[in-house]
C-alpha cells in the first residue's frame, strides 16, 4: 500500500477560497493536571487513492457509503477526542434585560457585572468543556487542551473535569518566565451567560473588547501538546477558539493534527461572521479549517451565511466539494433534525419530540455524539440518530457543564423514539436534491408522506434497537467502572 506523509502546504500564488465569505451576502448573526507520558508512534496517511490538489497540496481520500468506512487513523490512538481551546468558566446569571449591542455600554455593563464576584452556585464549566463532558459520558476517553489559570475559577474547572475523568493538557510556552498567578492575562476566561425573563442569552467576556486573543501570550504549540493531539482520534476546533487563541497557533495545531492523521472536526459557529471579516491571520485560519476538516458542523443558517445558498443540503454540498479532506457536512436544524452529506450520499433524521428548557449546550453535545457514531464506525442515520438524541436531552434540563445529557437520559429518549416527523418539511428541502442522489431519512415507518420515490427509507425501531444494544453496553460498562 502507497504511503504518504501529508503535509499541510498552501501555494502562496494561489489564492485561497473564501466559501463566498467576502460576497455581499449575510454572514453569521450574532482535577490534578493528568498528565499521558510521551507516546512516540509513526503516523502516515494511507490511501489507494491520491489525489492532487491545485494549491500546493497533495492528499489521499477514501470512499465513502452509508456506513463510516475505516479512516485509518494510524499508529496507536489511545485518546479518543481532544478539544482545543476554549476552556472557560460560565456565570449564569438572570437579569432584567440583556446587555447593550453598543461597545462602550456592553463594556460598562459587564465591569459592573464584575465588580461583584459571583457566588459559586451560578459558577459552571463552559466552552469546550461541554463538548468535553458530554463525550466522556458517552464512554470516549477525553483530553482538553487549554490555559486555564491558577485562581478560584481555573481550580473550579479542573476540579469539574477531573470529576468527569477528563484529562487536561495545559498550554504554555516552553520558556515561559511570567508569574502566572498574578498576571491578569493568565486568569482564567470568564464568560457571562444572561438570561432575560422570555429565556433568551446574552454573553459576554474581557475577549470581546480586545482586539487581541486572550492569551495572546501563547505563541507556540509545546511538545506536551503535540503529542496528545498525535495520539488522540479526533481533535475538536470552534469557532470560539480564537477568543483564546492566536490565529496563527490555531493553524499549526491544524497542520500537526493532518500531519500525524488525527481527525479534525469544526464548528464555526457564530463566531464566523467576525474570522470571515478578520485579521488575514483569522481568515486564513477560517479558510484552512474549513477545507482541511475532516468533519464540519454548522446550523443552517451558519451553512448558508458562509456559502450564500439557502437550501441547507446544497449549502452542505458545496462546502464538501470544496474541502479538501472533508468526509462530512452536517448541518444541525433545531427542532427539525440534521442532515450528514458524504460525497457518495446524504443520510437525515428527523429531531426527538422534547419539552425544550433550555438550548446552550445542545450544539456541543450534539458534536460529542457524531464524534462516538464516527470512532465507533457507526451506519450514518445511527450517528445522526445519537447525536439528536443526546442534543434533545440536554435541551431538557438546564443550562450546559454539568447538565449536559447523561447516557440514562439519552437512552430512555431513545426508547421513547417519539421523533418528530415533518413531511412537508423534508418534501421541501429534499426536492431541489437530484433523484440520482442516495438519501437517507429515517422514518416510523416504511411508508410515509414523502413524496419522492428515490428516497430510503430507514426505520426507526430498527436504528433505535441497534443503537440502544450499544449504548446500554456503554451504560452498563460505566455503572461497573464507577
Amino acid at each position: 500500500m502507497h504511503q504518504q506523509t501529508l503535509t499541510l502546504t498552501l501555494n502562496p500564488h494561489v489564492p485561497t477560497p473564501t466559501y463566498g465569505t467576502r460576497f455581499s451576502h449575510p454572514l453569521f448573526i450574532q482535577n490534578p493536571r493528568l498528565r499521558i507520558p510521551n507516546l512516540r508512534t509513526s503516523c502516515v496517511v494511507r490511501s489507494n487513492n491520491h489525489v492532487p490538489v491545485n494549491n500546493g497540496v497533495e492528499v489521499h481520500v477514501f470512499d465513502d457509503d452509508c456506513r463510516l468506512f475505516p479512516f485509518g487513523f494510524g499508529g496507536e490512538k489511545e485518546v479518543d477526542v481532544a478539544t482545543l481551546g476554549n476552556l472557560c468558566v460560565d456565570v449564569v446569571l438572570s437579569v432584567d434585560k440583556l446587555p447593550p449591542l453598543g461597545f462602550d455600554e456592553r463594556k460598562e455593563y459587564m465591569e459592573h457585572l464584575a465588580k461583584t464576584p459571583p457566588d459559586k452556585k451560578y459558577w459552571e464549566a463552559g466552552g469546550n468543556c461541554n463538548m468535553a463532558i458530554a463525550a466522556a459520558r458517552l464512554g470516549l476517553r477525553c483530553n482538553t487542551i487549554g490555559h486555564i489559570g491558577n485562581e478560584i475559577y481555573g481550580k473550579f474547572l479542573l476540579d469539574v473535569l477531573r470529576d468527569e475523568g477528563i484529562n487536561v493538557i495545559e498550554m504554555r510556552e516552553e520558556d515561559d518566565t511570567i508569574n502566572t498567578s498574578s498576571s491578569s492575562e493568565y486568569e482564567t476566561l470568564l464568560c457571562w451567560v444572561l438570561v432575560d425573563p422570555l429565556q433568551r442569552h446574552g454573553f459576554c467576556s474581557r475577549a470581546d473588547f480586545s482586539k487581541e486573543p486572550a492569551f495572546a501570550w501563547m505563541k507556540t504549540l509545546s511538545d506536551e501538546v503535540k503529542s496528545n493531539i498525535q495520539k488522540s482520534k479526533v481533535l475538536f476546533c470552534n469557532g470560539y477558539g480564537f477568543d483564546e487563541l492566536p490565529a496563527g497557533l490555531i493553524s499549526s495545531a491544524l497542520e500537526y493534527a493532518v500531519e500525524v492523521n488525527t481527525s479534525i472536526f469544526f464548528d464555526p459557529g457564530p463566531k464566523g461572521k467576525s474570522l470571515a471579516v478578520g485579521t488575514p491571520e483569522e481568515q486564513d485560519a477560517l479558510a484552512k479549517l474549513l477545507r482541511f476538516s475532516d468533519v464540519l458542523l454548522l446550523t443552517s443558517e451558519e451553512a448558508e451565511s458562509i456559502t450564500g445558498l439557502r437550501n441547507p443540503i446544497a449549502a452542505g454540498k458545496e462546502l464538501l466539494s470544496k474541502g479538501v479532506r472533508t468526509k462530512w457536512v452536517i448541518i444541525k436544524m433545531g427542532s427539525k433534525g440534521s442532515v450528514l452529506i458524504t460525497r457518495s450520499g446524504i443520510s437525515c433524521a428527523p429531531s426527538f419530540k422534547v419539552n425544550v428548557m433550555d438550548t446552550v449546550g445542545c450544539g456541543d453535545s450534539f458534536v460529542a455524539a457524531i464524534a462516538y457514531g464516527y470512532i465507533h464506525n457507526m451506519p450514518l442515520v445511527h450517528t445522526l440518530t445519537i447525536a439528536n438524541a443526546v442534543g434533545a436531552a440536554t435541551a431538557t434540563g438546564c443550562g450546559a457543564g454539568r447538565n449536559v445529557a447523561r447516557l440514562q437520559e439519552v437512552v430512555r429518549l431513545i426508547k421513547e423514539a417519539n421523533i418528530n416527523e415533518d413531511d412537508d418539511f423534508w418534501n421541501k428541502l429534499l426536492d431541489e436534491i437530484s433523484n440520482k442522489e442516495d438519501i437517507r431519512i429515517l422514518s416510523k415507518t416504511t411508508v410515509n408522506g414523502i413524496k419522492n420515490r428515490f428516497f430510503n427509507l430507514v426505520n426507526l425501531q430498527k436504528v433505535v434497537s441497534e443503537v440502544l444494544h450499544k449504548l446500554e453496553a456503554a451504560l452498563a460498562d460505566g455503572i461497573l467502572s464507577s
